[in-house]
């Protein structure tokens, strides 16, 4: 269950009740301690109308609340998929089937440079596994490579799929053997490196 805090956070007209609720309850121990301290009861009268008002505005802020916290919600889901988080609906389009709306997501995902290499390896996972094409999805790998230079850990994880593509689907073992070779030339300091030998090893054998 969510705190009073966390859904003022996430709702506007939340926060908005909240801070109207601490300034009056901070007045109406102000008015007590003025009337006890013999300036009268006349401040008590005034926080008990703006207690009276409070009333008022909250009820009219839970009437129109609910259609602008619908609207909050749309635009920032929106936002999300469209600036980087919503993978999720891309995997929900491959459980229901829809592959090649997934693959084309992917693809629209990819236009965006900061997102380009995981798009791409995304969409290589569908062709290879839910589209069963380990051919194109090796190729959309290489064509990302060839495009323009990685940094060394993508190159990497770029690399590794590859190989396992060759390896696991593509029953080519000798292209899964230059291209863990390229790796380990490449980025002779990668932390990855002994893993990467142990299984060039492996496939010699």
């Amino acid at each position: 269950m969510r705190t009073r805090a966390a859904e003022a956070a996430e709702n506007p007209l939340a926060m908005l009740r909240l801070a109207a609720g601490g300034l009056l309850l901070g007045a109406t121990v102000v008015a007590l301690m003025l009337a006890l301290a013999g300036l009268g009861w006349k401040v008590v009268q005034l926080a008990g109308a703006l207690w009276a008002l409070y009333g008022l505005v909250v009820g009219g802020i839970a009437l129109v609340d609910p259609s602008l916290e619908g609207l909050a919600r749309a635009l920032q889901s929106a936002g999300l998929m469209r600036a980087g988080g919503g993978y999720s609906v891309i995997e929900t389009m491959v459980i229901q089937g829809r592959t090649a709306e997934a693959v084309e997501a992917c693809l629209e995902r990819g236009r965006d440079p900061r997102e380009r290499v995981e798009a791409t390896l995304r969409r290589a996972g569908i062709l290879a596994g839910a589209m069963g094409d380990p051919a194109a999805a090796a190729q959309a790998l290489l064509d990302l490579r060839d495009s323009s230079p990685l940094a060394a850990a993508d190159d990497l994880r770029v690399g590794l799929a590859l190989a396992d593509l060759y390896e696991r689907q593509l029953d080519d073992a000798g292209s899964a053997m230059r291209e863990l070779r390229r790796l380990i030339d490449l980025h002779p300091g990668a932390r990855s490196r002994r893993r990467l030998l142990a299984r060039l090893t492996e496939l010699k054998q």
